[in-house]
């Protein structure tokens, strides 16, 4: 049973997100292992896999990137399979340039006053691969959709660090000012 039987959704990137955890909880309701103590341990053991597999089911389904990806799984393609690697090497130098300009970033005085130009770029460039990737999902081009999917997943490590950045330079900033002992 796929997670989307599981949990009586139509297979597709659009989730309704309340629905999914109304069915979630009725679903642990049914399965959650602490109604099967007084059970024999087989019974036990049934229901401590089906809340597992229902946990995991919901925590790929209500993640974005996550649910994408299982989608593409159902239909053949294993994005994190090595032979499926990304082919856009322009999208692969645009990334190791844009790591360089936030590295270069991190170091320079005054980088809390550029970092948000630079989030933002990013934002829009993620808005506008998911964009992509939704069309792709949309027309059915698997190959294209999980190529899009790799690139998501390189714009959220990337946003990532920008947030570190953001942190480390608030922490840096509250020691300056006095707000933070070390």
């Amino acid at each position: 049973m796929d997670y989307f039987a599981l949990f009586g959704l139509s297979v597709g990137y659009g989730v309704d997100t309340a629905l999914l955890a109304s069915r979630y909880q009725q679903l642990q309701r049914q399965f959650h292992p602490d109604r099967y103590v007084l059970h024999a341990e087989s019974q036990r053991l049934v229901a401590l896999q089906q809340s597992l597999t229902i946990n995991d089911a919901y925590q790929t389904l209500k993640h974005p990137l996550k649910r994408a990806e299982y989608i593409l799984l159902l239909q053949g393609i294993d994005i994190n399979n090595a032979q499926q690697s990304m082919s856009d090497s322009a999208f692969l130098t645009e990334q190791f340039i844009l790591r360089e300009e936030l590295n270069a970033m991190a170091e320079q005085p005054g980088a809390e006053s550029v970092l948000p130009d630079f989030a933002a770029k990013l934002a829009a460039m993620s808005r506008q691969c998911m964009a992509q990737m939704l069309h792709e999902f949309d027309c059915q081009h698997w190959p294209q959709a999980a190529e899009s999917v790799r690139k998501l997943y390189f714009f959220g490590k990337l946003q990532q660090q920008v947030e570190d950045l953001e942190e480390k330079l608030l922490d840096n900033l509250g020691k300056r000012d006095g707000f933070i002992a070390d």
